[in-house]
């Protein structure tokens, strides 16, 4: 597994949409995300932290080889 990057909450949701997911809704500091039955929550952050990072892309189904390739 490749070591994920230190991003910001910004950087993240560009990512998954360029995935395919669309920003559902934001409540708060936290951005709902959905690409068709799977969704994440993305904390819109300065520094989103790599365990944070990691959790979310479990939550989303999408491997971290899968998520570098885009950014």
């Amino acid at each position: 597994m490749p070591k994920l990057p230190h991003l910001s909450g910004a950087a993240v949701v560009k990512a998954l949409e360029k995935l395919g997911f669309v920003k559902v809704r934001q409540s708060g500091s936290h951005v709902i995300m959905r690409r068709g039955s799977k969704g994440c929550v993305v904390p819109m952050h300065g520094e989103v932290k790599v365990g944070t990072l990691a959790g979310l892309l479990r939550q989303a189904d999408i491997s971290p080889d899968e998520f570098i390739a885009v950014l």
